[in-house]
């Protein structure tokens, strides 16, 4: 499959990923969750909507896969970039207010997008 499809498809199910995500974690934090906890839990219901549509659609081909290895690797990305984006959301309440935090999310997770799709292509579907 091409660059260009694979990053379209990643791009526009990235978007409804991150609809989730982002809905999620204001949603949690508007009704009084720690912005932390509420970024945790809206980058899990992002992410498992993300894993399966990417890896049945934008990562599929023969030398692809969606088990047990796949899903460990896309875990432990998910782990890393998880810890980076709610450092950053914490950091940022922190500084300038949960108003700020909510805003700042798209910027910092369109960061991690990057490093997740490089990472998808290359090694968490791979057989």
């Amino acid at each position: 499959m091409s660059l260009r499809r694979q990053g379209s498809h990643f791009l526009a199910i990235g978007v409804l990923q991150y609809l989730v995500d982002w809905a999620v974690t204001v949603w949690l934090s508007h009704m009084g969750m720690a912005i932390e906890a509420a970024n945790v839990t809206g980058r899990i219901c992002g992410a498992l909507l993300g894993y399966w549509l990417n890896g049945r659609f934008t990562f599929a081909g023969e030398d692809t896969a969606m088990g047990r290895v796949q899903f460990q690797r896309f875990a432990l990305l998910w782990l890393g970039t998880t810890a980076v984006s709610t450092l950053a959301m914490s950091a940022i309440d922190d500084m300038l207010g949960l108003k700020s935090a909510w805003l700042a999310k798209p910027v910092v997770d369109a960061g991690l997008a990057l490093v997740g799709f490089v990472l998808s292509r290359h090694w968490i579907y791979k057989r």
